[in-house]
């Protein structure tokens, strides 16, 4: 960890807000990441109130609950985000058809199923958007892996990464939607992780 990035978790880690101001001054090309999950919201209005334009960027899968579609397009309309969508280069029909339904995670095809329709559309947006700083929702007590990770931290490629609710738990989220009447969708799963505290692998490549 560079000393820099150890003051700045120190001084800022437990403050989302000014952890964003401090980042957006840090690049020039931030995106802000969102799988529409619950309490995406939160995220996406911190980031967003502070830079209208940023974009966000959503590795839609194909495999979202018809509530997840629903919450998607009603929150982007009504925080009015520039939202990006990345889509796996096959779509779910055609992918159904020629492998089948989705590998349980037990299934050795699990890990290229997860490449697929997650990793790769992930790293393309990385080269096609060449981001310098990125936001995402990260919070430590979602997996174990998260709980040892740092609010800032910068990648091998040299992308300053920032999870401003990483210390937050779902009563600060929960307070915070209803401090901003926000809207929330617990309707949601995800093909790639299945179990609620299994990572994906996105998050450990990057």
């Amino acid at each position: 960890m560079e000393p820099q990035l150890d003051i700045i978790n120190r001084d800022l880690g437990n403050d989302p807000e000014a952890l964003i101001r401090w980042a957006l001054e840090q690049g020039d090309r931030p995106i802000c990441t969102t799988n529409f999950r619950p309490f995406e919201a939160v995220i996406l209005h911190m980031v967003a109130r502070q830079r209208p334009d940023i974009p966000v960027v959503w590795m839609d899968h194909g495999y979202n609950t018809a509530a997840t579609y629903r919450f998607a397009d009603d929150l982007a309309k009504r925080l009015g985000l520039n939202l990006i969508t990345y889509l796996p280069k096959r779509s779910r029909a055609h992918r159904e058809a020629v492998d089948g339904l989705v590998p349980g995670i037990e299934d050795p095809r699990h890990a290229a199923f997860t490449e697929e329709v997650k990793l790769e559309p992930f790293n393309r947006a990385l080269r096609e958007m060449a981001p310098d700083v990125w936001f995402t929702a990260l919070r430590a007590e979602d997996t174990p892996e998260r709980a040892r990770m740092q609010a800032v931290s910068r990648n091998a490629d040299g992308l300053l990464k920032v999870a401003p609710l990483l210390h937050w738990t779902s009563r600060d989220l929960y307070r915070y939607l209803q401090a901003h009447d926000l809207p929330n969708e617990f309707d949601y799963f995800d093909p790639t992780k299945v179990e609620e505290k299994r990572e994906c692998g996105l998050h450990l490549q990057h």
